[in-house]
């Protein structure tokens, strides 16, 4: 599951933001017994965001009895990639219902349609301008959620131009959305994929060069763990090297991108370096479900439950 199919769910689930019910507390009683239905509700270590469709199984279509689900499961912040896109109403109403259970928006993506094609790496003033006039949209749909993080993916490799012109282009963009977000205490968080080979930045060091040229409180790296274990693995190593730029941090297994347990990371123990690191941001979830259904939903929060559990 790539961030173009994580959008498109977004942008669909959308009109059932306010269908259905409200729903709660069910996997108090239905998550696997023993300490999940013990713990059900209490909140973790750590600060994960589940997404909308992560859990409508159990709570229905509408996203805002979603978040009141998640909330009732001891979840106290949300991702939605495809926030901006949402309408101002849409946008409203999450906001408000964020503030009244006092959970925190983690990321959403600043997507004026040129993240996945070459674009910020030519130069090229019209790529700049809409990825600016993006930018000041952002801020106005920032303010009614009261969100912090913003994911910027700067696009693919120009391969008519050498690496430096590119790296300077990306730059000189960055810096531009760095001054619209730094008055309003907003974070660009650039993020580093393994989607395909044309995308610009690939591996962490390469984010941290550009938010070292650009030298702003508003320009950071968002660390998604899936993506790196897949492009450069040494998890805990490049952290600890890049850790003075890291803003954000998403989850997600290997392979397979579903939740923690279901592949090859030791989440325990990357938890627990992260908690005695100080890491007080959000831990976004974005992946799958490995399984279907009510109960796959259930074993999705298990799963955090086991792993979160490293303190003792």
């Amino acid at each position: 599951m790539n961030r173009i199919e994580f959008l498109r769910n977004s942008f669909v689930a959308t009109g059932a933001l306010v269908a259905g019910s409200s729903i709660n507390g069910l996997a108090a009683d239905k998550t696997t017994t023993g300490q999940g239905s013990a713990l059900a509700g209490k909140t973790f270590n750590l600060d994960y965001a589940p997404h909308q469709g992560m859990f409508k199984n159990n709570a229905g279509d509408s996203f805002l009895d979603q978040i009141r689900f998640m909330h009732d499961q001891g979840f106290r912040s949300i991702e939605d990639n495809g926030y901006l896109g949402r309408s101002v109403d849409e946008q409203t109403k999450i906001g408000d219902l964020l503030a009244k259970l006092g959970m925190r928006m983690g990321v959403f993506v600043v997507d004026g349609g040129d993240n996945w094609k070459t674009s910020l790496t030519t130069g090229k003033k019209e790529f700049k301008d809409k990825f600016v006039e993006t930018c000041k949209k952002s801020v106005e749909a920032a303010k009614r959620c009261n969100a912090k993080w913003l994911t910027v993916v700067p696009g693919f490799y120009e391969r008519k131009l050498p690496y430096g012109n590119q790296f300077a282009n990306v730059v000189d963009a960055m810096r531009a959305g760095a001054e619209i977000f730094e008055p309003h205490g907003l974070i660009m968080v650039l993020e580093t994929l393994s989607d395909t080979p044309e995308l610009f930045l690939q591996q962490t060091h390469e984010t941290y060069a550009v938010c070292k040229a650009v030298q702003s409180p508003s320009c950071k790296i968002l660390y998604d763990i899936y993506h790196m274990q897949k492009t450069e693995g040494q998890l805990i190593v490049n952290i600890d090297r890049c850790w003075d730029e890291i803003a954000y941090i998403q989850i997600g297994d290997n392979p397979g991108r579903n939740e923690p347990t279901t592949g090859e990371i030791n989440y325990k123990n990357l938890f627990k370096h992260l908690y005695e690191k100080g890491y007080k941001g959000v831990m976004g979830m974005e992946h799958g479900n490995s399984k279907p259904g009510k109960e796959g939903e259930l074993r999705v929060i298990q799963a955090y439950r086991e792993e979160d559990n490293f303190l003792s």
